[in-house]
Order: structure tokens, then C-alpha cells, then sequence
């Protein structure tokens, strides 16, 4: 893909040479900062966790990742106090954590990811959704497509009925209790072309 990350990911070595060959490794799937402390590592090192990358968090999210706690631990600790918050339990270890999102992202025995129904008026901004036409990121009152070229068209938002959500439910249940997710700048400049054209169509391109 042309698109720019901002964030490197790990789900373990997923890559013989320079071809990729399972989908996951473990059950700690995380979302990294692309710098921390100077260090510096190749692409497809024998040994060597496969380097994934996220265009912004809401996509990790929908990706099913966390937040590393050692290159981002305040986010981190931060996502923790949103889980216990948006859960209703204690706050969690990190094998807590990995445990139950593993369940959510992919059926068990299988590499098939898990969609979820749940409420339109239940999700929270940073959930992604899916529709006929592909991935959406749900934004206020608005949905924002996404694909390889990022953020691209908005759309109203249905006010009512059920979505095939994308996120797994305990980070939708982190988004709605507030952790403070990073969201591309493409997907507002869509979300705000929709507001400033009210009598236009529902659907507004935004160039990429």
C-alpha cells in the first residue's frame, strides 16, 4: 500500500524470507510507536517479530490490537483504566487483555476474524463497520469509508437498527468509556465536507 503508517504493529514472526506465512504467532497483538529509543530493526530479520503498520489507531483497533505497554505506556495505562471502565471489572493484566480480544477477533481454530451485530446508537467514534461497500469508521453522525488510499467518502450515519461491527466489543467498550483514540485528519476532512454541504447528496468525495 502507497498509505503512510502511523503506528508499527506485532502479532510475532509471521514472515519465512520475505513472504508471509500465518497470520498470528500468539495472542499479544500490539500496536507500537514507530520510534522509541532510537532502536532500529530490518524488515523480515530471520527470528524477528514481522513489522506490521496501522494508518491510525482506530484501524489497529478494528485490527484488534492494544496498545504496547512498553513504547507507549502511558496509552498503555490509559487503555487499561478505559477497559475496567467500559467492562465493569478491575483492571486487567496484559494477558487479561490478549486472552479475551483473542476470543473476539477471529473464530477459535480458524484465521476467519469475527464480525460482531450490535446497536448503531451503541458505538462509540474510532468503531469501524462493514458494509456492502467496504470497512467504515464511525464519526459522530457519520460514517467514513476507508481502504488502501486511507480515508475517503462519508455518509450519514443509520439512526437506528443494527451494524456488522469490525472492532472487537471490548475495544468498542474502551472507545465509549474515553480512551482517547487517534483518528486520521482524512476522516474529518470527509466527516466535515457532508456538514458543510447539507442539501448535497449524503455521499461527498473528498480527494485523497
Amino acid at each position: 500500500m502507497p498509505l503512510r503508517g502511523a503506528w508499527t504493529g506485532n502479532r510475532g514472526i509471521l514472515h519465512e524470507g520475505q513472504e508471509i506465512v500465518r497470520f498470528h504467532a500468539h495472542e499479544h497483538w500490539l500496536t507500537c510507536a514507530l520510534r522509541f529509543k532510537d532502536r532500529w530493526h530490518e524488515q523480515w530479520q530471520p527470528r524477528h517479530f514481522t513489522w506490521l503498520y496501522f494508518h491510525d489507531e482506530a484501524v489497529s483497533f478494528a485490527a484488534g490490537h492494544r496498545p504496547c505497554a512498553e513504547c507507549r505506556r502511558a496509552s498503555y495505562n490509559a487503555f487499561r483504566a478505559a477497559w475496567a471502565d467500559g467492562l465493569g471489572v478491575d483492571v486487567p493484566a496484559a494477558k487479561e487483555l490478549d486472552h479475551q480480544l483473542h476470543g473476539e477477533r477471529i473464530v477459535r481454530g480458524t484465521h476467519r476474524r469475527r464480525l460482531h451485530p450490535m446497536p448503531w446508537s451503541a458505538l462509540p467514534d474510532g468503531a469501524f463497520v462493514q458494509r456492502r461497500s467496504g470497512p467504515a469508521l464511525v464519526l459522530g453522525s457519520s460514517l467514513v469509508t476507508w481502504g488502501p488510499h486511507g480515508y475517503g467518502t462519508a455518509a450519514a450515519r443509520p439512526p437506528r437498527g443494527h451494524a456488522t461491527v469490525i472492532t472487537p466489543p471490548a475495544l468498542v467498550a474502551v472507545l465509549a468509556a474515553g480512551y482517547p483514540v487517534q483518528i486520521d485528519d482524512g476522516a474529518r476532512e470527509a466527516r466535515h465536507a457532508i456538514i458543510a454541504h447539507p442539501r448535497d447528496p449524503v455521499i461527498a468525495r473528498v480527494p485523497s
